[in-house]
């Protein structure tokens, strides 16, 4: 009898730690798993991206919606800013001054996540700019980027092709929460690594690598825009800095297979930051006029 109860009392132990370890298992497996995206900075002296960044399930998702998804009366804005975004010397002639399109820097036109996105830059402005010590909106942000990196005049907040973009912009950030800061939608400002660049070497990485797109001379091809010249970006652009364009590089070029290292990036950058190119004239007022005191400061 007593080996019975000895019997039964095991066997009962046994059923008990198999019943608890599958609660464990379930428990640990069924809980949600964190949203993680790229991350926006860059690694440390590396070659490699830093580790993902968790996200809330509540942040910004990238899914923005397909173009002619948008509502009636709104549609064909939208795809006329597309083609703004894409075509922009065919569609804002009066606007550009090269031979570059919005689209070399923000790849299908903005809707892209290997690229400088869009997608969720309607929710991320009024933003505050340095560059006009002030808030700007995004009329202000795209007036600036028809000057610096089309070469071109600053549509006016109420044209066609200003309110398109508008429209454009606020449908691809569909979704996206006011004021998030969109993990795909930041640049980060420089490489953080220490090595200097040398234009020397930068003049053979960009002919081994970049010449079969943009061409020998650096002027473009149809399949890519220049780099330099009088129908690249002009100096006042943001890539014309060694800091950003290194970035843009070592992030996302070539644009088939990205395969720089840090160090090619920032050589490259520094050569194509010696050639010549248009310099920048002002087609509107850049700062931002203070008449009203802001509360807590003092009138100038």
């Amino acid at each position: 009898m007593n080996q019975a109860k000895l019997f039964f009392s095991l066997t009962l132990l046994v059923l008990l730690l198999i019943f608890g370890a599958w609660l464990a298992f379930f428990f640990q497996w069924s809980a949600p798993m964190p949203r993680t995206a790229a991350p926006a900075a860059i690694g440390t002296g590396t070659d490699t991206a830093a580790a993902p960044r968790a996200l809330s399930p509540l942040g910004p998702v990238f899914n923005p919606p397909a173009l002619e998804d948008a509502p009636e009366k709104i549609r064909p804005m939208v795809m006329l800013g597309y083609k703004i975004m894409t075509e922009t010397k065919k569609y804002a002639p009066e606007y550009v001054g090269n031979d570059m399109a919005c689209t070399n820097c923000h790849f299908d036109g903005g809707r892209s996540k290997d690229t400088i996105s869009l997608v969720g830059v309607a929710a991320k402005y009024p933003l505050y700019r340095g560059r006009r010590e002030y808030t700007a909106d995004l009329a202000l942000r795209t007036q600036g980027c028809f000057e610096r990196s089309m070469d071109g005049k600053a549509p006016a907040p109420d044209s066609q092709i200003m309110q398109s973009l508008l429209v454009y912009y606020q449908w691809i950030s569909k979704g996206i929460p006011i004021y998030s800061t969109p993990p795909w939608a930041v640049l980060a400002h420089h490489l953080d690594n220490e090595h200097k660049p040398d234009a020397v070497a930068g003049k053979t990485v960009f002919k081994d690598v970049c010449a079969r797109c943009h061409g020998e001379d650096g002027l473009g091809t149809p399949i890519a825009p220049p780099l330099w010249g009088d129908g690249a970006y002009n100096d006042g652009a943001g890539m014309h800095r060694i800091r950003t364009f290194s970035v843009f590089v070592w992030r996302f070029m070539p644009k088939t297979d990205p395969s720089l290292t840090q160090e090619q990036a920032l050589d490259v950058a520094a050569y194509a930051h010696e050639q010549p190119r248009p310099k920048f004239t002002a087609t509107h007022p850049n700062k931002i006029e203070r008449v009203i005191p802001l509360p807590g400061e003092a009138r100038q």
